[in-house]
């Protein structure tokens, strides 16, 4: 092991003492990744650098070799300049491009070499129109000359606002294209998977309507679009006109993702109830990543590049999975499956932004975390469908203690039906002799109300006909007009009607309330045809009661009294009882053998006599 160390750092160290590392063009050459001394670096931190400076002999000498396979820009925000050196070979017959494979770059200034001296400048970056690059691609494409036989060192002035990965790849074209086919197909299954995830989960949320399936469908939502962000492809095909929405995008998604997570590690594993501390800071960890983001956004927008502060929502993600499933909640451990993949992940990338650039694999650490995402949502499904089987299984046992409880139930039932049938039975025989004997007391009772009420009435009539009532009592046994119109009818018609004009014996209800209408010559007599009452001008059951105070005082009632009480004229009253009078001095005898008749030998006229 000591010899394999020693080895590597000699060849380290004869790499930086001999200088940078020239890569040969041949025919057999398709695609070289350039690493460790094949780059080298010039750090400008105040940016006043060009390349007129940077190619004068003093400044030659003050370029590095990098020590790591990737290097990255260590500085956020500040300008570092890399050349490469390549030998060109004419006889090679392909066409040849530079590609640097970080897509978040904002600016590269790359600055192209031809045999006079001179150099082609070529602006590339984040910061950049999408439609000015050479090829629509996701990645920075710069083209080679290669129709030459000299060695050209080609420079790069790069400044980026996020950490970035220096990965230049030299490739021929055809081998480009080939590449470039085969990326975009697998961008398209990682990111059809993810279309597969969330459209299977939002039938599942709409099927169940459980929120986790929700929470789940925006996480990973979340991280398509931060994936989107970071590849490239959301400037290739969202916004390519708007090169500055590149320096904010990815931080939405970050967001979206941080929390959709914990509210999905909330919801799956049942927190509120489980473990009422832990949902209580996992609402503490949405509520500061939410102040940060703001924070971020109004106060310094360069800390959304601290891309690190996402370790602590998912470091409370993962130990509260690790916590329930330690608690013997088993749809857990595929939770916890995941969250481990993802990080490891985060965890790589995390080191090798503290410098551990031994971890640093070029392209394969580059898309490590991209991996560890497809795992991750890979196992959280599996955790979402074990929590369905856990379910599925406990309302099968409940069902099945719930049929055993039914039959039971239907066993005490039946006994319980048949007890009470036969009391039924018994208590039915007694109640039917106790309903006969009530329906013959109640038909007697009804008989006897009957007879009562009849009796009641005959009584108050009586009363009103012979005795002495106030106004409010006989108005209650002549309350209105109708009232008083029956009783003229019944008084006048006691006995088999006879038509005035025609002698006719049939009739029928005339237009007016109680009165006949002869069936033969239609001539219509009125209830008050034929009385006292005929033509009267004042309410007829007013003029009822006049007639039974005249009647009952003799006649000895003044008409100044009668005014006062039935509240009428006393040249009225006095009219009226004059005409009472004159009957009850004319009809004295017939008055005298009146036997509870009364009053009413009054009210028919004369003429009715005659």
């Amino acid at each position: 092991m000591r010899n394999w160390l020693f080895c590597g750092v000699y060849l380290l160290f004869t790499t930086i003492v001999t200088g940078q590392q020239i890569v040969h063009i041949d025919s057999s050459l398709n695609e070289h990744i350039f690493t460790y001394a094949q780059i080298e670096y010039l750090n400008d931190p105040h940016g006043n650098l060009g390349i007129h400076d940077v190619t004068l002999p003093a400044m030659q000498s003050q370029f590095r070799a990098s020590l790591e396979s990737t290097p990255q820009n260590r500085e956020l925000g500040a300008v570092c300049w890399y050349r490469l050196h390549i030998r060109h070979n004419r006889e090679a017959d392909k066409y040849y491009l530079l590609e640097f494979f970080d897509q978040t770059i904002d600016d590269i200034t790359a600055y192209l070499p031809d045999t006079t001296g001179h150099f082609k400048q070529i602006h590339l970056g984040a910061r950049y129109p999408f439609a000015q690059r050479w090829f629509r691609h996701k990645n920075f494409e710069i083209p080679l000359d290669n129709f030459r036989n000299d060695s050209a060192v080609y420079y790069f002035r790069i400044q980026s606002s996020q950490t970035a990965d220096i990965i230049i790849v030299l490739r021929s074209i055809d081998r480009f294209v080939g590449y470039a086919l085969s990326e975009y197909f697998t961008f398209g299954l990682f990111y059809g998977m993810i279309l597969i995830f969330s459209f299977y989960n939002l039938i599942m949320f709409i099927a169940m309507r459980q929120r986790q399936y929700l929470y789940y469908v925006l996480y990973v939502m979340s991280v398509a679009l931060y994936e989107l962000c970071t590849d490239g492809i959301a400037y290739q095909l969202l916004w390519p006109n708007w090169p500055i929405w590149n320096q904010q995008a990815f931080a939405w998604p970050l967001l979206t993702m941080s929390i959709f997570a914990l509210l999905f590690t909330s919801s799956l594993l049942h927190l509120k109830v489980r473990q009422p501390f832990l949902y209580r800071l996992v609402q503490l960890v949405i509520a500061a990543r939410c102040l940060y983001f703001l924070a971020c956004l109004f106060i310094n927008p360069y800390w959304f590049n601290y891309k690190f502060i996402e370790l602590l929502p998912l470091a409370v993600a993962f130990y509260t999975g690790i916590h329930v499933w330690a608690k013997g909640y088993r749809p857990a451990r595929f939770f916890v499956l995941g969250y481990a993949f993802l990080f490891v992940g985060f965890m790589l990338k995390f080191f090798i932004m503290l410098g551990y650039y031994w971890l640093n694999f070029g392209a394969i650490s580059y898309y490590s975390l991209s991996c560890c995402f497809i795992l991750e949502m890979f196992f959280l499904s599996f955790a979402v469908g074990d929590k369905v089987r856990l379910l599925k299984r406990k309302r099968d046992k409940a069902h099945r203690q719930m049929i055993r409880q039914m039959t039971e139930n239907a066993r005490l039932k039946d006994n319980l039906n048949k007890e009470l049938e036969a009391q039924v039975k018994a208590r039915t025989k007694e109640i039917s002799a106790q309903a006969a004997e009530i329906s013959r007391m109640n038909a007697l009772l009804e008989e006897h109300n009957k007879q009562l009420q009849t009796d009641v009435e005959e009584v108050s009539r009586a009363r009103a006909l012979s005795t002495s009532l106030d106004f409010e009592e006989f108005s209650k046994i002549y309350p209105d007009k109708e009232s008083c119109l029956q009783f003229l009818a019944n008084l006048k018609w006691t006995g088999p009607y006879q038509c005035r004009k025609c002698g006719n014996d049939h009739y029928y209800p005339g237009h007016q309330p109680f009165s006949r209408r002869c069936a033969k010559c239609s001539y219509e007599e009125s209830a008050t045809a034929y009385t006292i009452y005929q033509n009267i001008r004042i309410p007829i059951n007013k003029a009822f009661y006049l007639t039974f105070l005249v009647y009952s005082s003799k006649g000895k009632i003044s008409s100044h009294k009668l005014s006062e009480i039935l509240e009428i004229r006393q040249s009225t009253c006095w009219s009226y009882a004059t005409r009472i009078t004159k009957m009850m001095e004319e009809r004295k005898k017939a008055l005298k053998n009146a036997s509870g008749q009364g009053w009413s030998l009054l009210v028919l006229d004369e003429k009715e006599d005659g």
